[in-house]
This record gives structure tokens, sequence and C-alpha cells, in this order.
């Protein structure tokens, strides 16, 4: 009977969030079309700038202490050790079933890249809130496991813009040396290759199976600019607006003459309410946005079937699996803090989609490849980015 109890309770908060969805599609679809593309894009705008960073820095700085900073240590580490295998085993499909040159960074990324932000953002306060709750007391729960997943944002953020970004990057330039290269070796002239008004070639489109014939008309910058394009965009998103709101919760709650100041009966409680207030509005609209991109469907795709199936295997089979262990792992050797709820939160990171900011990613400029995927129907993303948080 216990057993389905909690499975009750572990399926009410996915089905929670799955209602809230459906209804940002429903608003979203020809019938209503109250959620178009620009209210979307503006809505995210201010969930990324506005409620996200809200919700991290209320949540971080009511609850986290200097203790529990230092007693959280496990973390980085848990992340570590999924990103880690799921690279490999991403790099080992890429070895094994070969997709195109151009998608290989991407397939890396995607198996090792979890959505550590927005998926634990969202089910975390759901369970916390679910009477018969194995948590313990739903407001210390709501407000402990927000202050979990705020770090595990900020952790994500790092993962992604240093290492997949990287990666994703690598892949690109070495397909364009490539395609630079063939047409070196096949005489092709500058008249083919294309050339803009102001003099510089264009980059190539991402073959197919057959040939080479497709180009695109998007001028390339300098070498140096494209460079010096790559850092502005990674401390970019790395000092991104949860990012920051991570950093100073910590702040405000390592320190306690700040914290006194700032939470409880203190003189600056109006900012935490305001900011408390703001935050509340993160969850909701977030899973509206992601309902109401669904309504766009599913972009055709040059990536095997056999890679996707990979993925998916790699993403919800493998790396919970290795999530369980490593977590057991570490409770029996005593790195863990008691908490469930945190245990809870380790669980989980190892069972979230392919991280969403991999689509920001992959369009970030030092990523050329990203003008092929937007200029041609026959190269498109094979997964689609629905929020720019995590």
């Amino acid at each position: 009977m216990k057993f389905w109890s909690l499975l009750i309770v572990a399926w009410l908060p996915v089905l929670q969030v799955l209602l809230v969805g459906s209804l940002g599609a429903l608003l979203a679809s020809n019938r209503f079309n109250v959620l178009t593309s620009d209210a979307r894009k503006n809505i995210n705008k201010i969930v990324y700038i506005v409620f996200v960073p809200s919700l991290v820095f209320s949540s971080l700085a009511s609850t986290v202490t200097l203790k529990d900073i230092i007693s959280w240590w496990f973390m980085p580490v848990n992340m570590g050790i999924i990103f880690l295998i799921g690279a490999v085993l991403g790099w080992l499909s890429v070895k094994a079933f070969r997709p195109g040159e151009h998608l290989q960074g991407l397939v890396i990324a995607c198996c090792s890249s979890g959505n550590w932000g927005t998926i634990p953002l969202m089910i975390v306060p759901a369970i916390c809130n679910e009477e018969g709750s194995p948590f313990g007391d739903a407001n210390t729960c709501d407000s402990l496991g927000l202050s979990y997943v705020s770090l595990s944002m900020a952790l994500g953020n790092f993962y992604i813009w240093t290492h997949s970004y990287s990666v994703m990057k690598r892949s690109a330039k070495l397909y364009k040396e490539k395609c630079k290269n063939y047409h070196a070796e096949t005489g092709t002239s500058k008249e083919h290759l294309g050339q803009d008004p102001s003099g510089d070639y264009v980059a190539f489109l991402p073959p197919t199976s057959e040939n080479f014939s497709n180009s695109i008309s998007s001028p390339l910058p300098p070498n140096d600019v494209r460079e010096k394009d790559l850092w502005v965009e990674i401390l970019k998103e790395l000092w991104s607006p949860p990012s920051i709101a991570a950093l100073v919760g910590f702040t405000v709650g390592a320190i306690d003459k700040m914290k006194s100041l700032v939470t409880g009966e203190g003189s600056l409680r109006v900012i935490q309410d305001s900011t408390k207030l703001l935050g509340d509005a993160a969850i909701p609209c977030t899973v509206l946005i992601i309902g109401g991109n669904l309504t766009k469907g599913i972009s055709k795709t040059v990536m095997k079937p056999i890679v996707l199936i990979a993925i998916i295997v790699i993403r919800y089979v493998v790396l919970p699996t290795c999530g369980i262990g490593v977590v057991t792992v570490a409770s029996k050797l005593g790195f863990l803090p008691r908490s469930p709820l945190y245990r809870y939160v380790l669980l989980l990171q190892s069972t979230v989609p392919p991280a969403m900011s991999i689509g920001n990613a992959n369009s970030a400029p030092a990523i050329s490849i990203r003008d092929a995927r937007a200029n041609s129907p026959q190269v498109n993303s094979p997964f689609l980015s629905s929020t720019q948080a995590q």
C-alpha cells in the first residue's frame, strides 16, 4: 500500500506539469492564438531576466547557510561524474553510428549535458507541496528544494557553456575546414562559393549524403572577431541573470549579518518579499511557454534514427542507472548529508532530458553551422529548444 501511495505522490507533480503545459499548447494553438511566437519570446525574456533570478535569490537567501554550502560539496562532483559518463557514451555513439561530422559535437553535448535547471525547478516544488510527500513539511521542503535546484542550475550553466559549447565549436570548426579543403581540391571557384558586397566569402551548408552542392550566403566575420565572439558568448552565459542571482543569494545566505537584514523581520525584508512575489510567477510561466513551444512540432532532421535512439537510451536508461549507483555509493561512504530531498535532487540530475541551453549554444555566433540550419530546409537542429533557461 505504501508503494502505491508513493507512486501517486511521484506521479501527481508530473501530471500537474503536463496539465499546465497542455494549457500552454492550447493557448498557442491556431484556435486561440493567445501565446503567439512573439508573446512566448517576450514572456520568456521576462522569465529569464526577472522571474527565475527572483526565485533563485529568494530561496537561497532565506535557507542557505555557510555550513550548508560546505555540506553540498558533492553536488558538483555528482554532476561532473554524470557529465563525464554521458560525454564518453556520446563519443562512443559517434564512433559507432557515425552521424554527419557537423552533428558529432551536438550528439556528445546532448548525451552529456542535462536539463539541470528548468525541469527540477518545476518538479521539486510540485512534489514538496503534494500531500503525503516523503520530504516532510511543505514550506521547508519547498524552500530547501529550490535552494538545491538553484545550485544545480548555476553549476549546469558552467558545464554547458564551457565543455559542451567548446565541443560543438570544435566540431563545427573541423567540419568547415574539411569543406574548405574539399572545394580547394576540386577547384571550386570563388564564384561558386559566392561573395557578398563586403567581399567576405560565405560558409557552406552541411552536405547531404550525395554532394556538397548547397551553400548559403551568410558572410563570415574574420577569425579574430569570431574568437572574440566565442569568449563574449561564454562569459555572457556564465554570468546570466540566474547565475548572478545564485551568487548573490549564496553570499547573503552565508553572511549572517546580511541575512538578518534581508530575511525574517529585518529592515530590508521588503527585498525578500518582493523577490519572492516575482519568483512565484517563474514556474507557471515556464511551463506555459514549454507547452506553447510544443505546437511547433518536431523539425525535419538529418540525424540518423539510430543516433536518436542511442541518445534516448543513454539519457533515459544508462545515465539514470549510473546516477543511482553513484548516489548509493556516495551515501554509503558518508559523503551526503542526511536530507532525503538532497539525495532526490542528485538522482533527478541523472534522469533529466538534454539541456535546452544546447539549442542556444548551437546558435552562438562562433558556431556558424547555425546559419546552415536556419537557411536550409535540409539542415535543421535535431532537437527543439524550448526556452532560454536551462
